[in-house]
């Protein structure tokens, strides 16, 4: 095989595929998200949520215009979803959540839930005239005005901005990485390293306080979850 694809062994623990049916997986386009935080669309669709049985069939699916990743249509089976975006195939709407056991996994969403789309915002850029170009983890940007600061997340509505939430203390974050990983709980602080230290935060989740990067965590609330996160 080429280099569009990696051996199911070595596959990535969080992908939940069959590892011995056969040698090699398709391996996702490199991208904004990583190797272990996403899959290939057409493995997805394949191999997860079983619409189709082969990858002629997976091909025929995404000619069809018919799939879409965040309200946008996509066609190449290499092409990359990561935890929190939504995955449409016709009617039936899917988002990516990663379980308690480290696991991605699609689990079926309304119609109405598909058209809410949360990105992390990873950094900004100064343009010419003043403007700000916002970006998110998942590769895409906007210009704004807004004083939108990293960790923070932009709530889409049918691919319009319609909320922010901040990454402060009391907002609700999904862990998305590390020990914790699958976890919702409440900020309760953040704590900024000198140096090379990656910056970390504590979470209370029920009555018990656990500490994780700020970089495994996304923010997915005020007061509650704005999307499902669980099956």
């Amino acid at each position: 095989m080429g280099k569009g694809h990696i051996k199911r062994l070595a596959a990535p623990k969080s992908w939940p595929i069959k590892r011995k049916v056969n040698t090699w997986v398709t391996k996702p386009n490199a991208g904004p998200h990583s190797l272990d935080s996403s899959m290939p669309i057409g493995t997805i669709i394949k191999e997860l949520i079983g619409y189709v049985k082969n990858t002629k069939e997976t091909k025929y699916v995404l000619s069809t215009d018919k799939v879409m990743v965040n309200g946008k249509i996509r066609k190449d089976l290499k092409f990359p979803v990561g935890i929190i975006d939504v995955l449409s195939i016709g009617e039936d709407n899917f988002r990516i959540i990663i379980s308690k056991k480290g696991k991605l996994t699609p689990i079926k969403i309304p119609a109405a839930e598909a058209k809410i789309v949360l990105k992390k915002v990873s950094n900004k850029t100064s343009l010419k005239g003043n403007k700000t170009q916002v970006n998110f983890k998942d590769g895409s940007n906007i210009l704004s005005k807004e004083k939108y600061q990293t960790g923070d997340t932009v709530v889409f509505l049918d691919n319009k901005v319609k909320d922010h939430l901040k990454f402060e203390k009391g907002a609700m974050v999904y862990v998305t990485s590390g020990k914790q990983v699958g976890q919702v709980g409440v900020i309760k602080e953040i704590k900024e390293k000198k140096g090379l230290q990656p910056n970390t935060i504590i979470f209370t989740q029920g009555k018990e306080d656990h500490e994780t990067l700020t970089e495994y965590v996304f923010v997915i609330g005020k007061t509650k979850p704005l999307v499902s996160l669980s099956e």
